[in-house]
């Protein structure tokens, strides 16, 4: 996770014996299952709050999906759809990439050695709460509570599906230069940009019951067409810079960043 000055000088902790695990002793064996919500009735609904409630009774996740092990729904979300509802139409994209942060023993994390304070509070919050941080003092980054005290997955890319122009709209850098749609969500915080996630209105709510912002089912990923590797930006860390615990769609064009080791 991107760190302040405070964070970066923490103390030395005791060496971890977290492993390497194989994807597949991490990947969870979910039974194919529809994750339904609430809806109001259709007749009371304008056509666009119809859509949402339609997609979002078939397919949208539910407490249970993020209920598991930090490494674990970092794989598990990859090839689900991070879905905004803005106030013209939905914004959406496939979750390419991932980075799992394991709480209290990992360095890299936030919630470091117990740390608790009100940024990082989500952190310790039920699974499915999103932990949205700003960094640089202008751009965010999202992530999602798991299971265990204090982690949460960070989502580092996106391929765009729904909305581009929209996205288009709101990454455009100068009027005469338009961005390329697989530049639009490649990085945590230009997905972040894309979709209009900011801290204010997302930090610490329930994406199993926002309807604004939710994730929904997706496209299952074979263990063969995923990469594990160390996180990035993270050489504060010491002996945890080199955990693998990045995770990314093999050959994917929107990955942020691809590993060379």
């Amino acid at each position: 996770m991107y760190k302040s000055e405070d964070e970066k000088n923490n103390g030395k902790h005791g060496p971890s014996r977290l492993k390497r695990a194989p994807i597949d002793s991490l990947k969870n064996n979910r039974a194919s299952k529809s994750f339904k919500s609430d809806s109001v009735s259709a007749q009371d609904q304008s056509p666009m709050e119809s859509q949402t409630a339609s997609r979002e009774e078939s397919v949208r996740l539910q407490t249970k999906f993020f209920d598991v092990p930090c490494a674990q729904l970092a794989i598990d979300l990859l090839g689900k759809k991070l879905v905004r509802k803005s106030d013209s139409q939905m914004i959406s994209g496939m979750i390419v990439e991932t980075e799992a942060y394991l709480g209290l023993e990992d360095k890299a994390a936030h919630s470091y050695q117990g740390k608790r304070t009100e940024r990082n509070e989500a952190m310790f919050m039920p699974p499915g709460t999103a932990y949205v941080y700003n960094i640089y003092g202008m751009y965010c980054c999202f992530n999602i509570s798991s299971a265990g005290e204090g982690c949460a997955v960070l989502l580092r890319a996106l391929e765009p599906l729904e909305g581009l122009e929209e996205m288009h709209e709101m990454r455009k850098k100068s009027p005469n230069k338009k961005l390329k749609d697989k530049d639009l969500t490649n990085g945590p915080a230009k997905l972040c940009q894309a979709l209009k996630i900011n801290k204010d209105k997302f930090n610490k709510i329930d994406l199993t019951s926002s309807d604004e912002l939710w994730l929904e089912n997706g496209e299952d990923i074979p263990q063969e067409r995923i990469v594990q590797c160390p996180r990035i930006h993270i050489g504060y860390a010491e002996e945890w810079v080199e955990k693998p615990l990045r995770f990314y769609i093999k050959e994917n064009p929107c990955v942020s960043v691809k590993y060379k080791g």
